[in-house]
């Protein structure tokens, strides 16, 4: 095993993102956009790996699995489908999982779609303003600055003594 030889890396790449080799293997994963820790422990216990194994201890053969496993997330049933983060998609109504950029572009993608349909979360999203329900009355106010200025005071008069 890799921790015997004292293999040890600090950072790992997988799936095109740099994990913190020092953190246990279900945290480093959910270091990828689009895999939560749930997600990550229940890949990991179908590729019979340890999820409590430090990240930097993998081997290359356990790198190479876990990426092919995480790309076929969505063709292969490894997951139940109530785990894929898109399920019946807009454009082609299968369910997939999605991560790293092509998740980040797709969100996107759906905000812009709402927003020219005009939808009431379009609008929401159009005029900065909370989508899903929250009060907006008092809180939510980052990025909004009214305050109250002061007016400057006049500079004090100079008094005739002048101390040495």
């Amino acid at each position: 095993m890799a921790e015997e030889a004292g293999q040890f890396r600090y950072i790992v790449r997988v799936a095109g993102t740099d994990l913190d080799g020092r953190k246990k293997l279900a945290y480093g994963l959910a270091g990828i956009k689009g895999i939560g820790y749930t997600t990550a422990v229940c890949l990991l216990r179908m590729l019979n790996i340890d999820p409590e194994k430090r990240t930097g201890f993998l081997s290359d053969e356990e790198i190479s699995r876990i990426e092919k496993a995480i790309s076929e997330i969505s063709a292969s049933n490894l997951l139940p489908k109530w785990m894929l983060n898109r399920r019946k998609d807009y454009e082609t109504g299968d369910d997939i999982h999605l991560i790293g950029s092509e998740l980040i572009f797709k969100v996107k993608q759906d905000i812009e779609r709402e927003k020219k349909i005009k939808s009431w979360r379009g609008i929401r999203h159009s005029l900065g303003l909370k989508v899903r329900g929250q009060r907006t009355h008092t809180t939510g106010r980052l990025g909004v600055t009214v305050g109250v200025s002061k007016k400057k005071t006049a500079a004090k008069p100079q008094s005739s003594e002048q101390k040495s």
